[in-house]
């Protein structure tokens, strides 16, 4: 049966279980009343002290083997947590950004920014999506980029894969429209450590901003949000410039 979706997640599935975004949002969501989180990535001792300290703020903690890139593995990590009962908040985290200057005279590690970010992002939110279907409620959050926007001369690798990403996650938004089930798309500036000089306020987040933008956007029931929200503005001007002038203003 189809559950209110008013109320705050009592239970969530992260994936991308050391992010630093997915984990400031996990901390968040617990003190709103979380209680049961799955922590989704490769195993190791990142994500074993992730748990302990998402255990330490009373939620129970489950850990998931799973792996971006090894698509057809999705089904055997993420097919038991559905099945073990319902998951109201699915948060798809996990990305890398790669190095723009060694990827470009190195393909395969370019190639991996993308199956990572775009590739592994599709098998896996197709596979949350149609469980979410099933169940008859939920959200999936997907981790966008303004850098997706429009791509720059130095992220481009980076920033094509999260294009694609985001055209992805508004079709699945619109696909499941209806259902019970909603997407909702984060676009975030660059994401700086809480301790690294801000910059252009305009321009830049901290995991726990964007948290906190999550949490709001769920509570609004939004469909997209921006992380800071003046970041809309900004690139939306940004995606209007000429290609010229966009190169000489843009690096």
């Amino acid at each position: 049966m189809p559950k209110d979706a008013s109320g705050p997640p009592r239970s969530l599935l992260v994936l991308g279980g050391t992010s630093a975004i997915g984990l400031a949002t996990a901390r968040r969501l617990i003190a709103r009343g979380a209680r049961l989180v799955h922590l989704a990535g490769r195993p190791s001792p990142a994500l074993e002290k992730a748990a302990g300290e998402l255990t330490a703020l009373g939620a129970e903690v489950r850990t998931v083997p799973f792996d971006a890139l090894v698509p057809e593995s999705h089904q055997a990590s993420l097919g038991p947590v559905f099945a073990a009962g319902d998951v109201d908040l699915v948060l798809l985290a996990f990305g890398i950004a790669g190095d723009q200057a060694r990827d470009e005279s190195r393909p395969l590690d370019a190639v991996r920014v993308a199956q990572t970010n775009y590739t592994g992002a599709v098998g896996a939110g197709l596979l949350c999506g149609a469980a979410l279907q099933e169940q008859g409620h939920g959200t999936l959050v997907v981790l966008s980029s303004a850098a997706g926007v429009r791509a720059r001369r130095t992220d481009f690798i980076y920033g094509s894969s999260k294009a694609g990403l985001d055209a992805f996650a508004q079709g699945l938004g619109d696909a499941l429209y209806g259902t019970g089930v909603r997407v909702m798309v984060v676009r975030p500036g660059t994401v700086l450590d809480p301790g690294t000089p801000r910059g252009d306020a305009r321009l830049t987040t901290t995991p726990g901003q964007v948290a906190a933008a999550i949490e709001l956007g769920l509570r609004r029931g939004s469909e997209t949000v921006w992380v800071p929200g003046g970041l809309r503005l900004v690139m939306s001007a940004v995606r209007g410039l000429p290609r010229p002038l966009f190169r000489r203003l843009v690096v």
